[in-house]
């Protein structure tokens, strides 16, 4: 809701909130309805796409970086 004239910023602040209010129970049955018709096979295949591990980007690294980053920080007080 967006403040007129008339109204306080106190005020515009409650009718917000009072409307948000209002508007949750809505939305928690739109939720639970999605929740409901959710296809998990196809929602996995979505979130991890492809099962091949041994391509980019899921391939396993060589290093975690840890090395990298350690030489970074000496660089930085400059140690290196």
């Amino acid at each position: 809701m967006v403040p007129d004239d008339s109204q306080t910023t106190a005020e515009a602040a409650i009718a917000w909130m009072r409307g948000w209010k209002a508007a949750g129970p809505a939305f928690e049955r739109v939720r639970r309805c999605e929740l409901r018709n959710l296809d998990g096979r196809r929602t996995l295949g979505l979130l991890a796409g492809s099962a091949d591990y041994r391509a980019e980007p899921r391939k396993a690294r060589q290093t975690s970086g840890l090395v990298e980053q350690q030489r970074w920080f000496m660089k930085a007080r400059g140690h290196a």
